[in-house]
């Protein structure tokens, strides 16, 4: 499976921007202390300002625009998309120890995830066909990861990626595959997605959006509140890794995507996609299901996602479920950003020992009858399992280890 080449990929750098932080460190510190994102929409211009609840990023495209340093006459060619791919693709570039444009001889990649690519600057520009805006180029989903390479200066590789809700997961997948087979010594991986009207109705079309603070695996879960951000972190071949004499945070050691094509969107009921991403997930890591010290779990906080997710849990860790939680009550869920943004929580676990608590939980859901973690938990954590599922039935499980 690993082709080639046999060698361990360590995570040498994590980047993330999210509705509880601008970087790593303020997420870390909303995550540490409870603190959510989720409130009332401040940027985002839609008629549901104040009906639903939004994980959006504190940061204007303005101010996006400043911190990046985005001259005035190149600011027509970005999106929200693309603004905050670069704030979290550079922050995590940049904690590998590498420097935009130079790598020391080494290739180095960019994949990208996202579901609505520069649906933000389209969908206020086409009414008006508001051509001068720049709204046909910045459209394509492959935009945001180009201005990415551009920004960086990342040009051996680049990709971009849709599989909806495991968008990101599938990137990281993909890159790690590159690394194997030998054809890159590096890939900046994970996903990014703005907030838009476009997804907004569209998920409210579908009746599960909440309108307050979503409550994942809860008995009386109603939906869940959508969130944006970006998400990335940088994989890397060991032996790159110690030539280099740089840190890392730990292993991906294993991943796996599974296709139950159950519905166009819901999970088929008894979890046979999540567990088989599941299960294929920790037979390539090796490890045991006793051996998993916490699960990022997908937990949108709708009636089917988590009642499938709780069932697939049990068929594979049985009555020794592993502390769990769902880390969407901070960040919203972010869609094709969501594993590269949990990828970055999952690394943060194991690096500061600390399992983090699953917001506004209050009663077990009854066909699965097993409680999430609600208050932070700090212990030694070295092995966790992240899910992420999309449309489609569309399954995906990262496990990462010291």
């Amino acid at each position: 499976m690993q082709g080639a080449n046999s060698e361990k990929i360590l995570i040498s750098g994590i980047g993330l921007i999210s509705a509880i932080g601008s970087n790593v460190q303020e997420c870390l510190e909303a995550l540490s202390s409870g603190r959510t994102g989720i409130g009332r929409a401040q940027f985002l211009q839609t008629r549901h300002k104040d009906e639903f609840m939004l994980g959006e990023v504190k940061l204007s495209n303005e101010q996006l625009f400043d911190i990046l340093a985005i001259s005035e006459e190149d600011r027509i060619r970005h999106t929200r998309t693309s603004l905050l791919a670069l704030s979290a693709g550079r922050e995590a570039l940049l904690d590998a120890g590498f420097k935009p444009g130079d790598f020391g001889g080494r290739r180095i990649g960019i994949i990208s995830a996202t579901t609505v690519g520069g649906m933000d600057k389209s969908e206020n520009s086409y009414p008006t066909r508001d051509l001068a805006s720049g709204f046909v180029q910045t459209h394509p989903s492959g935009d945001s990861t180009d201005k990415l390479g551009e920004y960086l200066g990342i040009d051996a590789y680049r990709s971009t990626l849709s599989t909806a809700c495991s968008s990101a997961a599938n990137a990281i997948m993909h890159g790690a595959r590159l690394i194997h087979h030998g054809y890159l010594d590096a890939v900046l991986v994970g996903g990014v997605d703005p907030l838009s009207r476009f997804t907004l109705n569209g998920f409210n079309a579908l009746m599960i959006l909440d309108r307050e603070w979503c409550c994942p695996f809860d008995q009386n879960r109603r939906g869940l509140n959508l969130g944006e951000g970006a998400g990335f972190i940088v994989i890397e071949k060991e032996s790159s890794v110690k030539e280099r004499a740089a840190k890392s945070y730990c292993s991906l050691a294993g991943y796996a995507n599974a296709n139950d094509a159950y519905h166009q969107t819901a999970s088929s009921p008894d979890g046979e996609g999540a567990f088989m991403s599941m299960s294929k997930a920790l037979e390539m890591s090796g490890l045991r299901p006793d051996e998993i010290d916490y699960i990022n779990v997908h937990g949108t906080g709708t009636s089917n996602n988590d009642l499938s997710e709780g069932l697939a849990l049990k068929r594979v860790f049985g009555d020794t479920l592993p502390p769990f939680s769902s880390t969407k009550a901070f960040t919203g869920h972010t869609l094709g950003a969501a594993a590269g943004v949990e990828a970055v929580i999952s690394i943060l676990a194991i690096e500061h020992g600390l399992i983090f608590p699953n917001l506004n939980f209050s009663e077990p859901i009854v066909e699965f009858g097993v409680a999430p973690v609600t208050k932070l938990i700090s212990r030694p954590v070295r092995t966790v399992l992240s899910n992420s599922f999309g449309f489609g039935g569309n399954n995906s499980t990262l496990v990462f280890s010291r």
